[in-house]
């Protein structure tokens, strides 16, 4: 949602940014290397009860995140390469960060099976993260959803803001990124619908075999109509 829809705005603002740190000399995989440090304290402090910590180190996360894209537009050095290190990197953040609650969770007296619901919520953002791959190395469109990534990082960070609403903002993170899986998954669905399906090598030569019959038929009436 935020990625459709402030993209253009928050553009506008980091794009200036990138051009300096680019003539400082600042390359856009050392962004992405300092923010992949930077999740991995993250996640200490807040797997050692440190939330607010935690709050602070993500808000310091996002700010690698924001400007690796600029500087490699900046650099003219935007790439297939770049693109694939960053989305891992982004993958490799939010495990980080979820394993960190996971962790502190676990820690909590009775904790109980409520310390699994972080990796719940892994699982349901690697489901979406893995629609729009799929999607687009298909040639579909799989973007949207209630619940982006640029939206999952917000909301757990006000989990880590407010200790007493960690727990509720996990579940609202679980149901909401269900509710985002299901809607791409019908968004590409409806789309792969319209297309005919592509027949298979062995379809199209059962195909052509079963026309050649019928042309020679057709040949051999219009040879005798000629005769007679």
């Amino acid at each position: 949602m935020f990625d459709g829809n402030w993209r253009q705005g928050v553009d506008q603002i980091v794009k200036p940014i990138g051009r300096n740190l680019h003539r400082a000399g600042v390359s856009a995989d050392v962004l992405t290397v300092i923010g992949l440090l930077m999740s991995g304290v993250m996640a200490l402090a807040v797997g050692s009860g440190r939330l607010q910590l935690g709050f602070l180190l993500l808000i310091a996360v996002a700010i690698p995140d924001l400007l690796d894209g600029p500087v490699s537009a900046a650099a003219g050095t935007s790439s297939k390469r770049g693109a694939f290190f960053d989305s891992t990197a982004d993958r490799v953040t939010d495990s980080f960060l979820l394993g960190g609650v996971a962790w502190y969770l676990a820690s909590q007296p009775g904790a109980g099976r409520i310390a699994v619901l972080p990796f719940a919520v892994m699982a349901a953002s690697s489901l979406i993260s893995y629609e729009r791959a799929k999607a687009e190395s298909l040639g579909y469109d799989a973007k949207g959803g209630l619940m982006e990534r640029a939206e999952r990082i917000i909301v757990l960070a006000i989990g880590l803001l407010f200790e007493s609403l960690l727990i509720p903002v996990l579940w609202i993170l679980l149901v909401a990124t269900i509710g985002t899986a299901i809607f791409r998954f019908q968004k590409v669905w409806k789309q792969a619908s319209k297309e005919r399906p592509v027949p298979t090598p062995r379809e199209r030569a059962t195909w052509r075999a079963r026309r050649k019959p019928r042309a020679t038929t057709r040949r051999n009436v219009r040879r005798r109509a000629s005769r007679s």
